[in-house]
Parts: C-alpha cells; sequence; structure tokens
C-alpha cells in the first residue's frame, strides 16, 4: 500500500497500523486522520504549519488519544476503515 492510499484510507475512518517503532520494538495502533473521529481539542491548528515528512505519517491515536507519527517503510500490516458517517 502506498503512502496516499493509507492517508485515504486514515482519512475516512479508524485503521490499524502494525509497524516497527524507530527503537525496533513491535507497535499496533488504531489511528485516524477524519476530523469527524479527531476530539475537537486535538483538531489540528490551522495555524500551526509542520513541515511535511515524506516518510513519515502523523496520525491521531484513538487508543493513547493523542497524536503520533509511524514511517511507511516501517509497516508491516495496514488494514483499511470502515466509513465513518458524519
Amino acid at each position: 500500500m502506498t503512502r496516499d492510499e493509507m492517508i485515504v484510507a486514515l482519512q475516512s475512518g479508524v485503521c490499524r497500523v502494525q509497524f516497527t517503532k524507530v527503537n525496533g520494538e513491535f507497535r499496533d495502533m488504531q489511528c485516524t486522520l477524519n476530523q469527524v473521529v479527531i476530539p475537537s481539542e486535538h483538531a489540528p491548528s490551522s495555524d500551526k504549519v509542520i513541515k511535511e515528512n515524506l516518510e513519515v505519517i502523523r496520525v491521531y491515536d484513538t487508543i493513547a488519544q493523542g497524536w503520533r507519527s509511524f514511517k511507511v517503510d516501517s509497516v508491516k500490516e495496514f488494514s483499511t476503515p470502515l466509513e465513518v458517517k458524519a
């Protein structure tokens, strides 16, 4: 799955991403980029500029309730979401 395909899936709902962290640990994360799912207090601020790194995807972790990121090339398994209804 490409980076762009992952982003589209994350924007449509909560996905399960299994990957190896930089320190070698395995991580199983449920995450999203869907604004309906992200609590308003955690919504991205439009005045904050974050430099985009094409090797990394920044996501909202629905279990830890915070922003996390993962390297695209470290993904072992990516499960696409069920569509979230607004």
